[in-house]
C-alpha cells in the first residue's frame, strides 16, 4: 500500500502551533506518514504540504470573511478535490468551524474517517451545528474540561485530551531574566498589548490601545509598552497604525511568552491568547471588537455568559471583558489603572488564574490526539486491506 495519507486543516494562525505539534507527535509514533492541508510556517516546517497558507483565510467576526471568500472558496475545492480523487486515510480538522464542517461533509460522502481536534465552540452559538457534528465527524479531541461531556451528551464520540497551550507556555521562565533579555530592567509598570493575530483584529484593537498607552504614561512615567508580533501581521502594518504614537511602544517580534512574563498587565485580544495570558499569570483585560453587523448578529446568537475563555473555564467572570462599544481608550486606561495600583485585585486575580490552569489538567494534548488519530488511520487502512 502506499504510505499513510492525512490532510489536515487548520484554518487559524493560532491552531498552526497545535497542528504543528500534533503531526511531530505522529511522526514521531509512526514515521513516514505524507501530510498535506490548510497551515502556516509551523505546519509547514513539520513537513506539511502547505495548500493554502492559514494566514490567507483566517478572520474574525461574519461580514469579515466577505473579502477573503474567493480564496476561502477556492481553497475548499481544492480539498474537496484532494478527498475524491486522493482518498486520503484521514481527515483531521481544527477549529474554522464553517468550512471544516462543510469539509466534513464531503470526507463523510468519500468514506474517509473525520477527526476533529479543537472542536467548534457549538457550546457558545449555532449549537444547529451539533446534527452536522454527529453525523460527519466520527470521533472529537476536545480542549476544555467541560467539553467532553457536552458532547457525549449529544450523542457524540468525544474525549477531553487536555490544552495543547499546555505542552507550549514554558513553566520556567524567570521575570527578571526576561526584562533583561527584553532590555526593559528598569521599567514600571510594563504592559504586553495583544491585539490579536489577524489583520481586521489589529485594526480594530491596536489604535485604541495605543491611546490608553499614551493617557497612562501621566500615572506611570516610567511606562514601558511590549507588542508581540504575530508572524501572520506584518511589521510595517502594526506601524503603520502605530504612527508617530509609537514610540514608546516596542515591538517583539514573536516571543509572547517572555513578554508577558515581564509584563505586569496584558491587555488582550479576545481568543487563543487569553488563555495563554491566563497560564503566565499575568492579570489581563479582555478585549473584543468586530464590524457592527457582525456584533448585532452575535449578540443574538451567542449562548454564553462571557467571551473571555478564562472566564469560560473559570465558570465565572474573573477577568475584565470590553467588548464592541465598551472597548475605548477610556475605558481600557480606567481597568489598566485599577489593575496596576489595587494590589488586593491584582492578588485576586492571579490567584484565580492559577485556578484556572489547575482546571486545565495535565500536559500531552498532541500525543494523546494522535494516538487517537492514529487509531483511526490504521483502521480505515485495514478496512481498504479487506475490500
Amino acid at each position: 500500500m502506499n504510505p499513510p495519507f492525512v490532510l489536515i486543516v487548520a484554518g487559524e494562525a493560532s491552531a498552526d502551533l497545535h497542528g504543528a505539534n500534533l503531526v511531530r507527535a505522529m511522526k514521531h509514533l509512526e514515521p513516514g506518514i505524507v501530510f498535506r492541508g490548510v497551515g502556516g510556517q509551523g505546519m509547514a516546517g513539520e513537513g506539511v504540504d502547505i495548500v493554502t497558507p492559514s494566514s490567507e483565510m483566517a478572520v474574525v467576526g461574519l461580514t469579515e470573511v466577505l473579502p477573503k471568500l474567493r480564496i476561502i472558496a477556492g481553497t475548499y475545492l481544492k480539498l474537496k478535490r484532494i478527498l475524491k480523487k486522493e482518498a486520503p486515510d484521514l481527515l483531521i480538522l481544527m477549529d474554522y468551524p464553517d468550512f471544516n464542517i462543510r469539509l466534513s461533509g464531503a470526507a463523510r460522502r468519500c468514506g474517509i474517517p473525520v477527526l476533529y481536534y479543537i472542536s467548534p465552540q457549538v457550546w457558545a452559538w449555532r449549537r444547529g451545528r451539533i446534527k452536522k457534528l454527529r453525523e460527519r465527524v466520527n470521533r472529537l479531541a476536545v480542549i476544555l474540561p467541560f467539553e467532553e461531556e457536552f458532547y457525549r451528551q449529544r450523542g457524540l464520540e468525544a474525549e477531553y485530551v487536555g490544552h495543547p497551550l499546555l505542552d507550549a507556555v514554558p513553566e520556567a521562565l524567570d521575570r527578571q531574566a526576561a526584562l533583561r533579555e527584553l532590555g526593559i530592567e528598569d521599567a514600571f509598570p510594563v504592559v504586553g498589548l495583544l491585539p490579536g493575530s489577524r489583520k481586521d483584529e489589529v485594526a480594530n484593537l491596536l489604535p485604541s490601545m495605543t491611546q490608553a498607552a499614551a493617557a497612562l504614561k501621566a500615572d506611570f512615567p516610567n511606562l514601558t509598552c511590549l507588542l508581540p508580533r504575530a508572524s501572520t501581521i506584518p511589521r510595517a502594518f502594526i506601524e503603520s497604525i502605530l504612527g508617530d504614537g509609537g514610540g514608546d511602544i516596542h515591538i517583539v517580534d514573536g516571543d509572547i511568552y517572555r513578554v508577558l512574563k515581564a509584563s505586569d498587565l496584558a491587555l488582550v485580544a479576545s481568543g487563543t491568547a487569553t488563555l495563554e495570558t491566563a497560564m503566565m499569570q499575568t492579570p489581563m483585560v479582555i478585549l473584543y471588537k468586530v464590524s457592527p453587523v457582525s456584533f448585532w448578529i452575535g449578540k443574538r446568537v451567542i449562548k454564553v455568559p462571557a467571551i473571555g475563555l478564562p472566564n469560560l473555564v473559570a465558570g465565572k467572570k474573573i477577568v475584565p471583558e470590553l467588548i464592541q462599544d465598551e472597548m475605548t481608550a477610556e475605558s481600557l486606561v480606567g481597568e489598566a489603572r485599577s489593575l496596576l495600583k489595587d494590589g488586593e485585585r491584582r492578588r485576586n486575580m492571579i490567584d484565580e488564574l492559577v485556578r484556572v490552569r489547575e482546571r486545565l489538567g495535565e500536559k500531552s494534548a498532541s500525543l494523546r490526539t494522535a494516538q487517537i488519530a492514529l487509531e483511526m488511520l490504521r483502521t480505515h487502512r485495514a478496512k481498504k486491506e479487506n475490500l
